[in-house]
């Protein structure tokens, strides 16, 4: 099940038009602010959730006096972002794959805190992917996996441990290869604005 969230963090519009355009996305959910630019753009979206501390003011109750989409409505005062709590609900209804927009912007303790989210998802065995129209943002499950030089996203792959160190990392196809290295948190330059140069990347 394929989970689209859609939160309040930039978003350009004609981006999103393109990104809904090239997918397709079994439930949406709109977090908080997100449910603007859902409703600029009126999305069909299934869930909306937060604590409506940062929407234009009426939004909401103009979706709560139509009644035809669920609202999950919160205290401000609580343990999770809007974000965190749209990502937690697409897990309870059992999505294996989650993709976010609008998670980005000018918060960067809100986007560190989206990225964080994905690390949730990983735990879970979900694959769990950021997008906006600069960065595609993920923490893949698998151990090893390709990408294709055709369909990247951008012309650079940058890598970023999450955990205290990444051990036996190799990088096959790239313009800077690496065999059986160690990648430390805390360390940059090494894997930052890698370039593939065959035709598929190994990792």
């Amino acid at each position: 099940m394929k989970v689209l969230i859609i939160s309040g963090g930039s978003i350009e519009e004609e981006f999103a038009r393109e990104f809904l355009r090239d997918h397709s996305f079994d439930y949406m959910i709109a977090a908080d602010k997100g449910l603007e630019v859902c409703d600029r753009l009126k999305l069909r979206i299934d869930y909306i959730v937060g604590d409506f501390d940062s929407i234009l003011p009426g939004l909401i109750d103009q979706y709560e006096e139509e009644g035809t989409i669920s609202i999950d409505r919160y205290n401000p005062v609580k343990d999770y972002t809007d974000t965190g709590i749209a990502m937690r609900k697409a897990v309870e209804m059992g999505a294996d794959e989650v993709y976010f927009i609008g998670a980005t912007g000018t918060r960067l303790d809100h986007s560190m805190s989206n990225i964080f989210c994905l690390n949730y998802l990983r735990e879970r065995n979900i694959r769990g992917v950021i997008l906006d129209p600069h960065n595609r943002i993920t923490m893949p499950v698998e151990t090893s996996f390709e990408i294709d030089r055709t369909s990247q996203y951008g012309k650079f792959v940058s890598f970023f441990p999450y955990s205290e160190e990444v051990t036996h990392l190799t990088l096959k196809g790239f313009k800077y290869p690496v065999t059986d290295r160690s990648m430390k948190k805390g360390d940059e330059g090494l894997f930052v604005s890698n370039e593939i140069t065959d035709e598929h990347a190994f990792v």
